[in-house]
């Protein structure tokens, strides 16, 4: 017994040494437990051999036989694990909610305004950001988060240094990388149930029609107006509702326009855009960080209530945030009937 021990010892310090694998290492020692279990049956009764070996093949085959059971064990219980693991990976097109969905989105079904179905309704939505940038960042966060089903994201722009001040889905590794691609990265390791869509191109009137039809809600978080104004027209065409904010300095507003609803449209609101000396760029007025975050948060509360139904939400109303001193104003808005855009929307609606 001592020997073979000793035999073993050696096997497993040489296998070490090899820096082999544990199993190796196992199969090695296996292999010299069979040799002396067939050594002993060839050998008869009383042999030196056999004697310094322990005397009895039977003790041999016991050991083995138990080798045998930890193995199998041990293989049922790895298979076991691999197939709880599969039952927990997401199931992206299933029917219904996974366990690990269940459990993801509990906080959200236990209220009463959004439950189950309103749950499956996020799941069942497709929604489109204009713009990955300030607005764009945490919009398109908490709508993965919140379970957003198919989530399009389209914008031309690379991200920078100075974006990381505020643009927080963007990371300092990916400066250089397409934003929506960036995005895409960070929604995806948020939630890997979600479906996200990204357009690396500049938004235009070519192609803003029929990338409308594929979505059910738009938000616009874009920062010039001439894009904010193709949006609208795109989205009154289409009869998409559409969430529409902006920011300045310490300043942000926001807006649910659908005149299918009878709301006014941003072309209502906003039916010029106003001199470019009076509305500085970010990198010429400066904007507080956290600030698209605040409103940004409120697009993608805006996009849950309009596709669960719950609530009210800011149909013929535009929000007015002043982060400087800590006031929020709310002013009613209406449709203009001479409106270029979305004239008699609200009455074919009403038809």
């Amino acid at each position: 017994m001592i020997m073979v021990g000793a035999m073993a010892a050696a096997l497993w310090g040489v296998g070490i040494a090899m820096k082999a694998p544990y199993q190796a290492r196992w199969t090695m020692i296996g292999i010299l437990l069979i040799a002396v279990m067939m050594l002993h049956i060839a050998l008869p009764d009383g042999h030196p051999l056999r004697m310094a070996t322990g005397g009895d093949a039977r003790l041999w085959g016991l050991l083995i036989a138990f080798g045998f059971m930890v193995w199998g064990y041990r293989k049922f219980l790895g298979g076991l694990r691999s197939r709880i693991a599969e039952r927990q990976m997401p199931q992206v097109e299933s029917e219904t909610f996974s366990e690990t969905e269940l459990d993801r989105y509990a906080r959200h079904i236990v209220l009463r305004e959004v439950g189950g179905p309103g749950q499956k309704a996020l799941r069942d939505a497709k929604i489109l950001v204009v713009g990955a940038g300030g607005l764009g960042a945490p919009a398109l966060q908490y709508l993965a988060a919140a379970g957003v089903g198919t989530i399009g994201v389209i914008d031309d722009d690379t991200v920078e240094n100075a974006n990381l001040q505020r643009q927080v889905i963007h990371r300092d590794a990916n400066i250089g990388m397409p934003k929506v691609h960036s995005a895409t990265e960070a929604m995806k390791a948020q939630n890997p149930f979600v479906t996200v869509r990204p357009y690396h191109r500049r938004l235009t009137e070519e192609i803003a029609g029929d990338l409308f039809d594929d979505y059910h809600l738009i938000l616009d978080g874009t920062d010039n107006f001439e894009t904010r104004y193709l949006v609208n027209r795109a989205a009154v065409e289409k009869d998409k509702p559409l969430i529409a904010a902006a920011l300045t300095q310490w300043e942000g507003q926001i807006s649910l326009y659908d005149p299918a609803q009878g709301t006014p449209c941003y072309a209502c609101v906003f039916p010029k855009a106003p001199d470019a000396d009076l509305v500085p760029s970010c990198a010429e007025a400066g904007v507080i960080g956290p600030l698209p975050g605040v409103i940004g948060a409120m697009m993608a509360v805006e996009a849950v209530k309009v596709v669960t139904g719950a609530g009210a939400g800011l149909h013929g109303k535009l929000l007015i945030y002043d982060a400087l001193y800590a006031v929020t104003r709310t002013i009613a808005v209406k449709p203009r009937a001479d409106c270029p855009v979305c004239a008699g929307k609200g009455l074919r609606a009403a038809k």
